[in-house]
């Protein structure tokens, strides 16, 4: 078991990209896993990004496929380079944890992540900033 860190490092002529990542990344997590922790990209998307960037539900499907057993997401809430709201990544992230009940890593930006305790609590920093 370890750690795997899948964070749009993907070309961008990829077609296909949802049948592209259900195989591989199911293919990674048969080989590989399971993974104590994967940390995948969840924020900056957009329909006409959708081939190089995973959008809103498939983090967990990802997560899944990788036999993780939690989940870092990156790439989210620092800025805004699209057209959802800063806070929006999270805030979904945050709703399909409570749906899926996989661990969930949401550290304030500058906190500090203990990743041999799973039993480290993170609550939605984001809410009510905006």
């Amino acid at each position: 078991m370890g750690v795997i860190c899948i964070a749009n490092s993907f070309p961008k002529n990829i077609h296909r990209w949802r049948q592209w990542l259900r195989i591989h990344f199911a293919e990674i997590g048969r080989e590989h896993g399971p993974f104590q922790l994967a940390i995948l990209e969840n924020g900056q998307y957009n329909k006409s990004w959708k081939h190089i960037h995973l959008m809103p539900g498939e983090i967990y499907q990802a997560a899944k496929d990788l036999r993780a057993e939690r989940i870092l997401p990156v790439h989210s809430s620092k800025f805004k380079l699209s057209n959802h709201a800063w806070y929006e990544p999270l805030n979904n992230v945050w709703q399909q944890h409570q749906e899926h009940g996989a661990s969930l890593l949401t550290p304030m930006i500058g906190e500090l992540v203990h990743l041999n305790d799973p039993q480290q609590p993170f609550t939605p920093w984001w809410q009510g900033i905006h």
